[in-house]
C-alpha cells in the first residue's frame, strides 16, 4: 500500500472544491443524480480526487439506478477501508480511502455478481482516468484535482 497522507484541514480546503471538500473531507453526500459520473460509461481507473490513488475501474462500473456511481468491486482490496457508520438513524458501510482517509461512500450487499456488493460512490470523490492506473502512480498532493502535472 502506498505511503498515508495527512494534512491540515486548511490545505485540503485548498486543494479541493467547496463540493469535494464537503464530500472527501466531511463525509458529506451529493445529490442523487447530480454527479458527474452517475452515468458516465467512458473507460478507465477512478482515482481518489484528494490523493491520486487508484479506487475503481470502468469495467466493474454498473447501473444501480441510485444516482451515484456504482462498482462491484475496488481495483484493489487494500485501496479502500470500510468503517461502520450510524448515522442518520442508519447502520451502513461507510467506504473510505486507505491512502488518504477521504470519505467515498458507501458499501452494500445488493450488488451483482460476482461479488454481491454494490460500492455506491460520490463523484465528487472520483477523478476518472482513462486507462489502466496502477497504486501510485497519481500524486496529487502539490496540485489540484483535474490540474495536469
Amino acid at each position: 500500500m502506498a505511503e498515508k497522507i495527512e494534512k491540515p484541514e486548511a490545505e485540503w480546503q485548498k486543494q479541493l472544491s467547496p463540493e469535494q471538500y464537503y464530500v472527501t473531507r466531511k463525509a458529506g453526500t451529493e445529490p442523487a443524480f447530480s454527479g458527474k459520473y452517475w452515468k458516465t460509461k467512458d473507460a478507465g481507473t477512478y482515482a481518489c480526487v484528494c490523493c491520486g490513488q487508484p479506487l475503481f475501474s470502468s469495467d466493474t462500473k454498473f447501473e444501480s439506478g441510485t444516482g451515484w456511481p456504482s462498482f462491484w468491486r475496488p481495483v484493489d482490496e487494500a485501496a479502500v477501508v470500510n468503517h461502520t457508520d450510524k448515522t442518520y438513524g442508519m447502520v451502513r458501510t461507510e467506504t473510505r480511502c486507505a491512502r488518504c482517509n477521504a470519505h467515498l461512500g458507501h458499501v452494500f450487499e445488493d450488488g451483482p455478481a460476482p461479488t454481491g456488493l454494490r460500492y455506491c460512490m460520490n463523484s465528487a470523490a472520483l477523478d476518472l482516468k482513462q486507462g489502466d492506473l496502477k497504486q501510485g502512480d497519481l500524486k496529487r498532493e502539490d496540485s489540484k484535482p483535474g490540474e495536469k502535472k
